[in-house]
């Protein structure tokens, strides 16, 4: 699926249809013995359509600052993701990876969807041939009052920690696949709360081999990008298969390299990693309410 997308990405020069996130959709729907988030295949489509869509609206017609253009496409997947009563927090990244590359054309919401419809075909045919087990889906119950409160709070600790950073203009710090995996620890009934330092190492890990296939095959050696994405791929999945956590934050923040400006390459990893441990510190500690009242 990732070749795929950075070969038609580089064949097209279209490089809007490069979506990290789809790397994390794949963990999630494909690769993951069971799917980590309660949602189904009709959520998948609609929920991703309408963050991309969203996010790239936000571009072309918000004229507000940087932070608060992130904090507006925060706000609106928190609504629509208690609207549809379902824990699908890769959407956040499909909302607001355009708000940081500044991508305003129809290409990137598009291509978007159609990707999720291929992930959820794919996902539809292992299940038929009992490739992988049948995702039930059971809608989350909880109370409206309670994700507003938990939603806000989430927001509002997300723009405190983001001042720095956007004021910098060091967004990166704060990279999509990170403000989904800050999404993600502040649940307290997510596994991946139990195991902080794998997560922090995982992501740390993704973003600094993306990086350095990119420079070394890429920008060095001149091959092309789909080389560089598909060994990027084998090396996580295999790493993800040792260490037996499929954490699907951490191939999005693989890919994203591939679209970063070359001069970013170096700095990237050290930002990811400060970020994932400033990002999870305040997910854990801030987050301890009762996990009842949680997805």
């Amino acid at each position: 699926m990732a070749f795929v997308m950075v070969f038609v990405a580089e064949v097209s020069q279209e490089t809007e249809i490069i979506f990290p996130e789809i790397c994390a959709l794949t963990i999630g729907a494909w690769v993951s013995e069971q799917q980590p988030w309660v949602t189904d295949k009709r959520r998948i489509f609609i929920l991703m359509s309408l963050a991309a869509l969203f996010g790239g609206l936000v571009v072309k017609y918000c004229t507000t600052a940087l932070i608060f253009q992130v904090c507006l496409c925060f706000a609106f997947t928190g609504f629509i993701l208690t609207v549809f009563k379902t824990n699908f927090v890769p959407i956040i990244s499909a909302c607001i990876l355009p708000v940081y590359l500044r991508t305003n054309s129809w290409v990137y919401p598009i291509s978007v969807s159609l990707m999720a419809l291929i992930i959820i075909f794919a996902q539809w045919l292992m299940e038929k041939y009992h490739f992988r087990p049948v995702n039930n889906f059971i809608p989350c119950e909880f109370n409206i009052k309670t994700q507003i409160i938990k939603w806000s709070k989430l927001l509002i600790v997300f723009a405190f920690i983001a001042l720095i950073p956007f004021k910098t203009h060091q967004i990166y710090f704060l990279a999509p696949p990170l403000i989904v995996m800050f999404t993600e620890l502040s649940n307290p009934k997510s596994p991946a709360r139990t195991k902080p330092f794998y997560i922090i190492g995982l992501m740390t890990f993704s973003s600094f081999v993306g990086c350095a296939l990119r420079l070394l095959l890429n920008e060095i050696l001149g091959l092309p990008l789909f080389v560089c994405t598909v060994l990027a791929c084998t090396i996580l999945f295999f790493a993800l298969d040792r260490l037996k956590i499929y954490f699907p934050p951490a191939g999005a923040i693989l890919l994203i390299p591939m679209i970063l400006d070359k001069s970013l390459l170096v700095s990237f990893p050290f930002e990811v990693f400060f970020g994932a441990v400033i990002l999870s510190f305040f997910a854990i500690v801030l987050f301890k309410e009762d996990s009842r009242k949680h997805l």
